[in-house]
């Protein structure tokens, strides 16, 4: 079944910064920001990221956020503003890669890593804090442009501008787009 399934625009990580929020200090990896030359992907990250709650973001189904080029594209025209990739907390920004054609379970190669696709990203309120306005994440919710987290099945080295190729897929598995649709019912 292998085939071109889209490009890896650009890479984006981030160190924890410490931010306020509602008088507190809040720890989050959401600041990301693109990245050149090649980077390592590794079993529970991209080499130069960090996440600051595992239980929520991380961890080996959740060590890399993809998030497709055409939802910024959607979004600039909406709210108006400039977003740069990584804005919206993602380690990998592609093409091709849209929501409602990725399936749970899709096998992606890229680089040197596979990645499987394992969930959507469902919207923590950091977003909230990255956008300023907690309103904000009903509205990525309600869009259905959630993006997708990868487990890692083969540590490699990737670098913007290469292909993704789709390796396999489970044609039983839902498409992301319908588990968000589920999640939001």
């Amino acid at each position: 079944m292998e085939s071109t399934a889209g490009q890896l625009i650009s890479i984006n990580v981030a160190q924890i910064r410490t931010v306020s929020f509602m008088g507190k200090a809040v720890r989050t990896g959401i600041y990301k920001a693109p990245v050149s030359g090649p980077v390592m992907v590794r079993q529970l990250s991209v080499d130069g990221d960090a996440q600051a709650d595992l239980k929520v973001h991380g961890g080996i189904d959740k060590a890399v956020y993809v998030y497709a080029a055409e939802n910024y594209d959607l979004w600039r025209a909406e709210l108006e503003r400039e977003l740069p990739y990584g804005h919206f907390g993602e380690n990998m920004t592609v093409t091709g890669l849209l929501e409602g054609e990725v399936h749970g379970g899709d096998v992606l190669e890229v680089g040197g890593a596979v990645l499987q696709v394992t969930t959507p990203r469902l919207p923590c309120f950091k977003l909230g804090i990255k956008m300023s306005n907690q309103r904000f994440l009903r509205r990525f919710l309600e869009s259905g442009r959630s993006g997708f987290y990868c487990r890692v099945l083969q540590e490699g080295q990737i670098e913007a501008s290469q292909e993704i190729r789709l390796l396999s897929r489970e044609e039983d598995q839902p498409a992301i787009a319908d588990i968000v649709r589920r999640a939001r019912e």
